[in-house]
């Protein structure tokens, strides 16, 4: 897979993301959909985006016992969606039932990818909530080897760690990088961040991108700078 810019549309509801993808014509943008609008809007939204054009990562983090999230993933692999997740933290059981259901009877299903550690995550809040005191990195890339080995595609984490994923994981393991900002822009709730540019030399396979397009003045043009900072 080449390299790619994920939106995401973080919105509150459908108008407001069918208005705002509507804005970039013929193009048909990588999306993410996350909790705020599959718990909105339900299903249907994931439908109606893909049928649209557009590949959709559902990007609703599960993390349950082993058995509620293989029966979630097999409503959720229905939904032809491109790419979805769990949390690492929920064991080698629980992606790995994850993946069982997932899975459909011909034998295909969406990519797989595990969260890390969130990128609003430091290592002081890791320290003082979690009460994980080793270094964030070999934090994530002990999640990370949990994660292939229990036959994920790649993970989310941070573009500051897409290096050492690879380097541990192989080049072939994807790395999903939120965290992403331009230069000078505010980096909000984020802690772990990079510029496109800086992204694509970490060698993350997929930067996700919300703020910094949805709301900016013209949100295709910041898509496009996007796509010619990572992709080139």
């Amino acid at each position: 897979m080449g390299k790619d810019v994920i939106i995401a549309c973080d919105f509150a509801g459908r108008s407001q993301t069918v208005e705002f993808l509507g804005r970039f014509g013929a193009k048909k943008p990588f999306v993410k959909i996350g909790m705020e609008l599959f718990y909105s809007e339900g299903p249907s939204i994931v439908r109606e985006i893909k049928e649209m054009g557009h590949r959709v990562f559902l990007d609703l983090k599960l993390h349950d016992i082993p058995n509620t999230v293989k029966k979630a993933m097999a409503v959720l692999s229905g939904l032809n969606i491109d790419i979805c997740n769990v949390h690492a933290a929920g064991t080698t059981a629980m992606m790995t039932a994850a993946l069982e259901g997932l899975t459909r009877p011909d034998g295909t299903r969406p990519l797989l990818i595990a969260v890390t550690q969130l990128t609003s995550t430091d290592q002081a809040s890791m320290e003082r909530d979690l009460l994980i005191r080793e270094p964030m990195e070999d934090v994530v890339m002990h999640y990370a080897e949990t994660a292939k080995n229990a036959g994920l595609d790649g993970v989310v984490c941070s573009p500051q760690e897409s290096a050492a994923v690879h380097s541990r994981c192989g080049k072939n393991f994807l790395t999903v990088t939120p965290g992403v900002r331009f230069a000078g822009g505010d980096a909000g709730d984020q802690r772990r961040v990079m510029t496109p540019a800086a992204a694509k030399l970490a060698g993350s396979d997929y930067i996700v991108v919300g703020r910094p397009i949805t709301a900016a003045a013209d949100p295709e043009e910041a898509y496009l700078r996007c796509v010619e900072d990572f992709v080139g």
